[in-house]
């Protein structure tokens, strides 16, 4: 029996909730099924209308969608390979662009909310499921062509039946192709500029995961420096310790950087994070142990935690510390920052991602974490995995010459990608490209965890400045930002500060009202000094 993906998944109850509009459209949504149809594709379509705002999974769609042409199809392009994807065209007052946004972490989900808010304003839009089902990487168990529809080939796919049911359902080509998505989304954002650089006229790319090996060596890294050797069932740090690590941490950093201009003292996150060195010590317990201070193993673990993973042979950084700044990250008050991955999410016993390693890396589901020896495990891992699903290739001229221009932004308190990988990626980038501020700008968030929130700016303006870009010329030589009440977008707007593209910051010109963005510039800094990455960085 055919399976039609989403028309028997995430979309049967929002079929079920559409009420069909007047027969004589002028437009034929049927016929873009048959466009898309070949022996390699599945899809059906149907105009509908009058949506159920909170059909689709859970999301709260927009009220206003109106009438549109939506398309639920798979793809298998190679055996193996199975991608569903969804493209929702608006029926009327479509503004002539295509808009795909990405996924998160290793989950199949597609986000409709942002598919309903953009079909909304004028945009056909196009998202995928990854070509799988879940979020746990052991989708990729007897599946190795999963792993490749996860990390770069689902987006391309999807992207080109979207183009073609476009042009099937309005008689013309989009005129531009945008991209959105952060984390994993990210890392698709950087998989498409460098393996298909002619997929997307304008990207936009937040804190991405494209370092995907040495990331999961780091989530791996958090656990074992949190338990004692071959110990599962306890951590050295609790997690409610936490909250008073980052209160304390924060107020050394605030004192170390009260010269820096580009700061105000009244802001409630850091600046410059990765200028700033913690000093543990002081919180080390006198007597004991107590809720306000740290035993010595604690002190150690969070240390070895800031520090990063290395190779304990020769002592070559394999991935990044964690920030300064982020420990307490989020909204989860029992798994705050930094405890949302120094171990599973359904489990405390293991590592997070434990599947990525046992079922990726090594193909070995009896893999012990505990037998890890992160050097040549490293290697291994790379020498599998590093080609397939890493986006680290800085040589981004064919994007740039296919006229592609990318706005990549990462939060400065993120405790789940820490921003010295774009930090580092944008120098490589520099470096392949002999400058890249004509087509690839950084905007580093202070105080933005991950993806948004945080005590920084938690909603960015992106889009029309990315649109501006790539459709009038106009680069981005600040972006607009605002920290909204709670992070509602409907709450009060507390402070906007301005983001400068890398390696700049935004400066206050010790006057205005501190609030307010015109209060700043944009202004050369002093880039911040971290240790790099070792030799298999390019990988």
């Amino acid at each position: 029996m055919s399976r039609h993906y989403l028309m028997l998944a995430a979309t049967t109850a929002l079929a079920s909730s559409f009420t069909a509009p007047a027969l004589g459209a002028e437009l034929d949504c049927a016929a873009v099924a048959k466009a898309l149809t070949s022996d390699q594709t599945e899809a059906q379509a149907a105009l509908v209308t009058d949506i159920d705002p909170a059909s689709v999974e859970g999301k709260t769609l927009a009220s206003d969608l109106g009438a549109i042409c939506q398309v639920s199809g798979t793809t298998s392009p190679v055996e193996g390979s199975r991608i569903g994807f969804e493209v929702w065209m608006p029926a009327e007052g479509w503004n002539g662009r295509l808009q795909m946004f990405g996924n998160g972490g290793y989950s199949s989900s597609m986000p409709f909310d942002r598919v309903s808010q953009a079909t909304a304003r004028g945009y056909a839009v196009a998202v995928t499921d990854t070509g799988h089902q879940g979020s746990d990487p052991d989708f990729a168990r007897d599946r190795p062509e999963a792993i490749d529809d996860w990390a770069y080939r689902a987006v391309h796919e999807t992207i080109n039946q979207a183009k073609t049911a476009v042009g099937a359902y309005y008689g013309k080509s989009a005129d531009y192709a945008y991209f959105d998505g952060c984390s994993t989304g990210g890392q698709q954002a950087f998989s498409q500029a460098q393996r298909y650089p002619g997929d997307f006229d304008g990207i936009i790319a937040g804190a991405p995961g494209h370092n995907r090996t040495r990331l999961n060596a780091g989530f791996l890294w958090l656990y074992l420096s949190n338990h004692e050797a071959g110990v599962d069932d306890r951590q050295i740090v609790p997690n409610e310790k936490l909250p008073m690590v980052a209160e304390a941490v924060f107020a050394q950093c605030k004192a170390q950087r009260a010269e820096d201009a580009a700061g105000l003292a009244s802001d409630p996150f850091l600046n410059d994070p990765l200028s700033c060195t913690p000093d543990l010590q002081v919180l080390v317990c006198a007597d004991g142990d107590g809720a306000d201070c740290l035993t010595r193993p604690e002190a150690d673990a969070l240390q070895a935690m800031y520090d990063g993973p290395r190779d304990a042979a020769t002592g070559e950084r394999i991935y990044f510390g964690w920030p300064v700044g982020s420990e307490n990250a989020g909204a989860n008050p029992e798994r705050p920052g930094w405890s949302n991955y120094w171990s599973d999410f359904a489990s405390t016993e293991r590592p997070a991602r434990v599947s990525f390693w046992q079922i990726w890396a090594f193909d070995d589901e009896n893999w012990s974490w505990w037998d890890v020896d992160l050097g040549p495990d490293m290697t291994r891992a790379d020498d599998r995995l590093a080609e397939r699903v890493n986006a680290m290739d800085p040589d981004l001229r064919p994007f740039r010459d296919a006229g592609g221009k990318m706005i990549h932004y990462h939060g400065l308190a993120d405790p789940v990608v820490p921003a010295a990988d774009s930090i580092s990626y944008w120098r490589r980038v520099q470096q392949a490209t002999g400058g890249s501020e004509d087509f690839h700008r950084l905007f580093l968030v202070p105080g933005m965890e991950h993806c948004g929130g945080g005590s920084g700016p938690n909603r960015l303006f992106l889009q029309s400045q990315l649109e501006a870009w790539v459709e009038q010329g106009v680069a981005p030589e600040r972006i607009e930002a605002a920290h909204y009440e709670a992070g509602d977008a409907a709450g009060s707007v507390l402070f906007t500060p301005p983001l400068c593209p890398y390696p700049q910051q935004a400066f206050y010109d010790g006057t205005g009202p501190e609030n307010d963005a015109a209060s700043f510039e944009c202004r050369a800094a002093d880039e911040p000094q971290f240790e790099d990455l070792g030799h298999a960085w390019l990988r």
